[in-house]
């Protein structure tokens, strides 16, 4: 499946020397690699948003009831 976008996107790079059309295809599929590595962590973040928020409405309700403790960095 092909879009107009795309159709552009390559008459444009078909018009470039052949060089710059190389370089234009590596800066794309950086960007494309790119664009994909934020999509799982969108997903991700998604799939686990709702752990989050119960975790941190544990760690609010342990600190009210005094039951957390100060973490000590020295000693990790």
């Amino acid at each position: 499946m092909s879009s107009n976008a795309i159709a552009t996107v390559v008459a444009i790079m078909e018009s470039l020397p052949e060089s710059l059309q190389d370089r234009v295809a590596e800066h794309l599929q950086e960007y494309i690699l790119d664009l994909q590595d934020e999509l799982k962590w969108d997903d991700s973040f998604q799939k686990t948003q709702q752990q989050l928020i119960n975790a941190a409405k544990r760690a609010k309700q342990e600190i009210a009831e005094g039951k957390a403790k100060l973490l000590d960095y020295d000693q990790l």
